[in-house]
């Protein structure tokens, strides 16, 4: 799957593939598919955010959220999958250097797609989003 986005003004192409979880791996050290296991956590506390009718608990459902984000994660992901896009590009630290702002909460919604594509089937995407095509 690939895509473009948009990162403080700047294009940046993000791809996977079949290789992504290995040149994660290569590249950080870590085993990709466990390392999304620390978000499974942060669903339930989306999941209470999406119920929360009072702002006072939806507030502090964020706080709970934000406490459990690792955003070296996201930052490992995204830079994984422009790798991907462009095996021209830095290594990360230089890479992110090169934006003004990183805001990665408006860049997450646009990977979530991307992710969900890499562990589930091709069968399961259609059916959450039939316009999906992995």
């Amino acid at each position: 799957m690939e895509k473009t986005i948009e990162i403080a003004g700047q294009k940046v192409r993000l791809k996977t593939s079949g290789a992504f979880a290995l040149r994660y791996k290569a590249q950080f050290h870590k085993d990709y598919f466990k390392e999304l296991t620390k978000l499974v956590p942060l669903l339930k506390v989306y999941e209470k955010v999406q119920k929360s009718k009072s702002k006072k608990n939806e507030l502090q459902n964020m706080v709970d959220a934000m406490n459990l984000i690792d955003f070296e994660l996201f930052y490992n992901i995204i830079w994984t999958m422009a790798k991907t896009a462009d095996p021209s590009i830095p290594e990360p630290l230089e890479w992110l250097d090169q934006f003004e702002t990183f805001p990665i909460i408006e860049i997450l919604p646009q990977m979530q797609e991307m992710m969900t594509a890499m562990i589930a089937t091709e069968k399961n995407l259609k059916a959450v989003n039939p316009a999906v095509t992995p």
